[in-house]
């Protein structure tokens, strides 16, 4: 295993400058970091210690780093490998993800972008290690797909089993587009990347698109890319998502909330496969997957003119409903147990033992933000856990009676919608209050772009007050 306060780095670069400036900031940072400036004394350095993550540039003298990284990743499969390059485009993240690294850092950048690289890569790491002694856990997912995705799909009850089986079904038709639907919070995101990995594209990208978070005046460009000089501030030639999906999958997140305008040239692209970047004619053709996800009643946002009828059955073919968490309890038990040991590993507390009353106290809570909810509530249960024994009172949540107290003073023309609409709602004005209906701020924290939060205002009735943004 490796501990969160030690890990082995060795950087990779022919630039002796940067080397020795990250080298002593790393060392600093209280992280053990060996400098290569070649490729043989990288080779040597490897051969001599025992690494867990390279930092490597893209740029090697006489050799491309691209193919130093291909024989690293057969010669040490276990090593991460963050990719560095101050000559970086699109086209060489998706050769250095194809080829197995796990992040890519464009020179030159801040040290605290290299330090959260490195703790997300020593997070991916540190599962890795647990796998072995998480069998028991009660996964739904196989071996090989958890070395491919966070283990946040758990449970032991009969209806996540058939979305698993859903999910493994879906998996074997990589050409069928896939719809799932679940309220925030339910891992949608989760059994895209299981179908995505469990089928025959498995070795190509997954990407992942929130359609709510890009800003609207950039929404074409994103998904189809652009030729330099189409617009201002293009100042070079860019691909967009379906270029970078090409034989993978395009994973379209909260896709009920993408503008209308550009809904008709998404379902022109996914009949055809054949797209064309902003300001430029050539016919470019790509090979792709379309796996979306939405927290709304879909078919309303149709009945009021706000998605397009025939794109929802193009992206329709197979459906996934993912039930609340509230419908199936009997995962609450392994879902805390889960994530009780991951933080207590996490924040160095080991030794922690469920006090029986946690199970007992939380098996009622309707759970609003369903596994999402009970993750960060059981995170921070552990933070505040002073002893050995985590408890009830450990655990911050609001009373299931005061959910329902929502539900109930919930306008009538609301309460006919989803629950998941209602939370969101409410979510939107408890944050919108937070930060004094500062908008920019609002959108930031929900992980949005500020154009999607003011529909979503709209769209609900939400009062739109003047903020200093």
């Amino acid at each position: 295993m490796i501990p969160t306060e030690k890990i082995k780095i060795l950087i990779l670069d022919d630039e002796k400058d940067f080397t020795e400036e990250l080298r002593e900031f790393l060392e600093n940072s209280g992280i053990e970091a060996i400098e290569a400036n070649t490729v043989e004394e990288g080779m040597q350095a490897l051969k001599e210690n025992a690494i867990d993550l390279l930092i490597l540039d893209v740029r090697l003298g006489n050799m491309d780093g691209l193919t130093f990284l291909k024989d690293i990743r057969k010669q040490y499969p276990k090593i991460e490998v963050i990719i560095v390059s101050g000559h970086g485009d699109m086209d060489t993240v998706i050769k250095a993800m194809r080829l197995g690294a796990f992040d890519y850092l464009r020179k030159p950048f801040r040290h605290i972008d290299i330090r959260i690289a490195i703790e997300r890569t020593r997070k991916y790491m540190t599962l890795q290690k647990k796998l072995s002694n998480m069998e028991k856990k009660n996964s739904l997912i196989s071996r090989s797909l958890e070395e491919k995705i966070e283990r946040q799909f758990i449970g032991v009850s009969d209806k996540l089993l058939e979305v698993l089986e859903a999910a493994m079904t879906a998996a074997k038709y990589p050409d069928v587009n896939v719809l799932i639907t679940g309220e925030s919070g339910t891992g949608k995101e989760n059994i895209a990347k299981i179908i995505h990995f469990s089928g025959p594209r498995k070795d190509y990208v997954f990407c992942p698109v929130n359609c709510s978070a890009i800003n609207d005046s950039l929404l074409e460009s994103e998904f189809f890319g652009h030729k330099k000089g189409s617009f201002t501030g293009a100042f070079e030639d860019k691909i967009g998502y379906f270029e970078v999906c090409d034989k993978g999958t395009l994973f379209l997140d909260e896709i009920a909330d993408m503008p209308i305008n550009l809904q008709a040239k998404i379902l022109r692209a996914s009949e055809e496969k054949i797209i064309v970047r902003v300001g430029d004619t050539k016919q470019i053709h790509t090979d792709f997957r379309i796996i979306s996800a939405t927290n709304h009643d879909i078919l309303k946002n149709v009945e009021r003119k706000e998605f397009r009828l025939d794109l929802l059955h193009r992206l329709n073919t197979l459906h996934i409903n993912i039930p609340p968490l509230r419908e199936h309890p009997e995962d609450i038990k392994p879902l805390i147990e889960h994530y009780a040991e991951f933080y207590a590993l996490r924040f160095e507390k080991p030794d922690i033992h469920i006090n029986d009353d946690v199970f007992d106290g939380l098996i009622n809570y309707s759970f609003p933000g369903n596994v999402r909810e009970l993750r960060n509530m059981t995170e921070r249960a552990i933070i505040f856990c002073n002893g050995s024994e985590l408890r009830y009172s450990d655990f911050s949540a609001r009373s299931d009676s005061a959910f329902k107290a929502t539900l109930s003073s919930a306008p009538d023309t609301i309460s006919q919608e989803s629950e998941s609409v209602i939370h969101e709602m409410e979510l939107i004005k408890r944050v919108l209050k937070e930060n004094k209906h500062n908008q920019t701020n609002t959108a930031k924290v929900l992980g949005i772009s500020r154009d999607a939060l003011i529909r979503k205002m709209k769209k609900y009735g939400i009062n739109i007050l003047k903020s200093e943004d």
